[in-house]
């Protein structure tokens, strides 16, 4: 009998998918002919499967919304972009790198701010004041002084419901122990920072999705940089939200924002709406991929 489900772990070559009608757990292989064509199914992908008892077959893979190659992930809703205050310190332009390719991905980004018990009053004033600069773009902002208390972790399940989410961020930052404050059950490995480099050992080993709050929800790898080598220039400002919030009163249609006159976005940026910091981001990464286009 033909049924369809999610696969939300892959080991080895077997593939454990939760049946979408009856949440049934079932372990599966992939047809040969997937090899054949090149196409090989990964966590989060919805199937349809033969159900064989001891053990099922993938037999197609459903169209995917998106899908993302590290981790290798697919179908994914939203992502908890978790930055850390310190150790590694807190980068506006890694922040900003990391939320614009997850716009590109069509993904919706929370941000998680973590180890704010590690700064003082003043430096945890002044890190809060930069992030609620972000509410302009309508992102979810979680910047509480006790970064793991009940209430904000409460607050963030409310987000899980019907969703496949990812945890994503700089390496160190804190992903696993935010996990493991959600669900203690899952005991994701965690590691020491490396003081030297000021960067986390990368600690997740695997990506599987896990049940939390009526969603799944994926522990991933972090990261140190990314790259924009998959986006055009004349994407980059969509990726933006509170740039394609004002655009449309921008002098002339498909302005870039950077030597056009009668630019909306820069005169909200001057008068202090949209941050100064987001902007110049901006810029940075609109030479940076005119330098790729340039190399390549």
């Amino acid at each position: 009998m033909i049924r369809e489900g999610r696969i939300i772990k892959s080991i080895s070559g077997f593939y454990d998918v939760i049946d979408s009608k009856s949440d049934k757990l079932v372990r599966t292989r992939a047809r040969g002919n997937f090899r054949k064509r090149g196409i090989k199914p990964i966590v989060g992908d919805i199937v349809s499967y033969e159900d064989g008892g001891d053990l099922g077959y993938i037999m197609e893979l459903l169209p995917r919304t998106n899908s993302l190659v590290r981790p290798p992930i697919a179908n994914v809703d939203q992502a908890i972009v978790v930055t850390s205050a310190v150790e590694p310190n807190f980068s506006s332009n890694l922040l900003d790198k990391i939320l614009v390719n997850i716009e590109h991905n069509d993904i919706q980004p929370l941000i998680y701010l973590t180890k704010t018990d590690l700064i003082d009053q003043a430096q945890y004033e002044q890190l809060k004041q930069t992030l609620a600069g972000y509410e302009i773009a309508d992102y979810k902002i979680f910047d509480d002084k006790d970064s793991y208390n009940q209430q904000q972790i409460e607050k963030l399940e409310s987000n899980f419901q019907d969703k496949v989410t990812v945890f994503t961020g700089q390496s160190g930052a804190g992903k696993s122990t935010l996990l493991n404050h959600i669900n203690p059950e899952l005991n994701i490995a965690t590691a020491e920072i490396s003081q030297t480099l000021n960067r986390g050992k990368h600690t997740t080993r695997q990506v599987s999705l896990f049940e939390i709050s009526g969603g799944l929800v994926a522990d991933t790898p972090g990261f140190s940089s990314l790259e924009l080598i998959n986006i055009d220039k004349e994407e980059l400002s969509n990726l933006f939200p509170e740039f394609v919030k004002f655009s449309h009163e921008c002098q002339f249609r498909g302005c870039n924002h950077a030597n056009e006159p009668g630019c909306k976005i820069k005169e909200l940026v001057n008068s202090g709406k949209i941050m100064k910091s987001r902007y110049e981001n901006y810029l940075y990464f609109l030479n940076e991929i005119n330098s790729y286009k340039k190399r390549y």
